[in-house]
C-alpha cells in the first residue's frame, strides 16, 4: 500500500506536473538547438572581417539552455519516478535540483534582463566597424562581402533609415526591392529587432518552467511528508 486521501492527489498531480516540466526541457532543448541552427542568426554570427568577428555571446547563451533543456529532461524523469514510487530518497534529490534549477535561472534571468540589449549592440557595433572600414578602396571588396550578408539576411542596408544618407559605393549592393525608394529598413534596427524577439521567446518559456518548478517543488515537499507520516511505512 503507498499513501491515500489527499496525499494519494498531491502524488498524482507531481506525476502530471513533472510531466509537463519533462516536456518543457524538450521543448527548451528544441527551441535552443533551433535557435543555434536558425540561419538568420548563424549566417550574421559566424561573419569575420579582418581582426573584427560578430560577438559570441549570443551562442553562449544557447549553449547554456541547451543543457538547461537536457538536464530538465532528466529532473522531470527523476521526479516521475520518485513520485509513481514514493520514493523519499528521490523527491529529496529532485526537490534539491529544483532549488539549484531555480537558482540557477533566477540568476540567468536577472543577467539577461541587466544585458538584453548586449547583443545586438555588439553584432550593431560589429555592422559599423566593417561599414566604416569599407570606406577605404582597399577594404571595400570584403566589407562588402560581409555588409551583403546582412543586407540578404535582414533586408535592410545601412546605419539609417534615409536613402541619401547611404554611401554611394554601397547602394548598388542593397536588396533590390528596396533599391528604388527613398526609405528603406536600416540594419541597426533589424538587428535589434531579430535579437529582441529571441530574447522575448526565451523570457516566456523561462517563465512557464519558473511557475511549473515553484508548484513542484511545493508538491513535492508535501508528498515527501506525507509518506513519511504514513502508517504505511
Amino acid at each position: 500500500m503507498g499513501v491515500e486521501g489527499c496525499t494519494k492527489c498531491i502524488k498524482y498531480m507531481l506525476f502530471f506536473f513533472n510531466f509537463i516540466f519533462w516536456l518543457a526541457g524538450c521543448v527548451i532543448l528544441g527551441v535552443s538547438l533551433w535557435l543555434r541552427h536558425d540561419t538568420k542568426t548563424s549566417s550574421l554570427l559566424v561573419l569575420k572581417y579582418d581582426d573584427a568577428e560578430a560577438p559570441n555571446t549570443f551562442y553562449i547563451s544557447i549553449y547554456i539552455l541547451i543543457a538547461v533543456g537536457a538536464v530538465m529532461m532528466f529532473v522531470g524523469f527523476l521526479g516521475c519516478y520518485g513520485a509513481i514510487q514514493e520514493s523519499q530518497c528521490l523527491l529529496g534529490t529532485f526537490f534539491a535540483c529544483l532549488v539549484i534549477l531555480f537558482a540557477c535561472e533566477v540568476a540567468a534571468g536577472i543577467w539577461g534582463f541587466i544585458h538584453k540589449d548586449h547583443i545586438s549592440k555588439d553584432v550593431i557595433a560589429f555592422y559599423d566597424t566593417v561599414y566604416d572600414r569599407g570606406e577605404k578602396a582597399e577594404k571595400k571588396d570584403s566589407a562588402v562581402a560581409v555588409l551583403k550578408v546582412f543586407h540578404e539576411t535582414l533586408y535592410c542596408c545601412g546605419k539609417n533609415a534615409i536613402w541619401s544618407n547611404i554611401a554611394s559605393w554601397l547602394v548598388e549592393h542593397c536588396p533590390k526591392k528596396t533599391a528604388v525608394i527613398e526609405f528603406i529598413p536600416d540594419c541597426h534596427s533589424k538587428i535589434t529587432e531579430l535579437f529582441n524577439d529571441k530574447i522575448y521567446l526565451i523570457g516566456i518559456a523561462a517563465l512557464v518552467v519558473a511557475v511549473i518548478m515553484i508548484f513542484e517543488m511545493i508538491f513535492s515537499m508535501v508528498l515527501c511528508c506525507g509518506i513519511r507520516n504514513s502508517p504505511v511505512y
